[in-house]
């Protein structure tokens, strides 16, 4: 992977975000892929796993928000990304996350793992996967 592959990747993953339904998962995650919503939640594994958090997170495609993203380091097959997400009516929330995302030979994402952080006045909480 390089910085282009990633910030590619990452622009994939808004346009899908901002896409109805779920379809656009499978030109970003592996089959099998582990998706983990914060450093110490259970990842959500495989790709309807992902499908069904994703759909249960988001408001919509229509959901009114801007970000932005930064790539920091990308070594071998894994990139870290300082991303910034503002939402606007009715959540009125922003983050700063860093990604870390591994990519297979393909650009598919098998690992992905976020660090949420929001201001101290806002409520938030990572999107726990399956126990266990």
């Amino acid at each position: 992977m390089d910085r282009a592959e990633l910030t590619d990747w990452i622009d994939g993953y808004e346009r899908a975000w901002r896409a109805p339904g779920t379809d656009a998962l499978t030109e970003l995650f592996t089959e099998d892929a582990a998706y983990s919503t914060g450093p110490y939640e259970n990842p959500h594994r495989g790709l309807d796993a992902i499908r069904e958090m994703w759909e249960a997170e988001r408001s919509g495609p229509d959901e009114e928000f801007e970000m932005s993203s930064e790539v920091v380091a990308v070594e071998g097959h894994t990139g870290v990304a300082r991303v910034e997400v503002h939402y606007r009516s009715p959540k009125d929330r922003e983050y700063r996350d860093l990604w870390i995302v591994r990519l297979d030979g393909s650009g598919l994402c098998s690992h992905f793992e976020e660090w949420p952080f929001w201001p101290a006045d806002q409520e938030g909480a990572a999107a726990a996967g399956a126990s266990g």
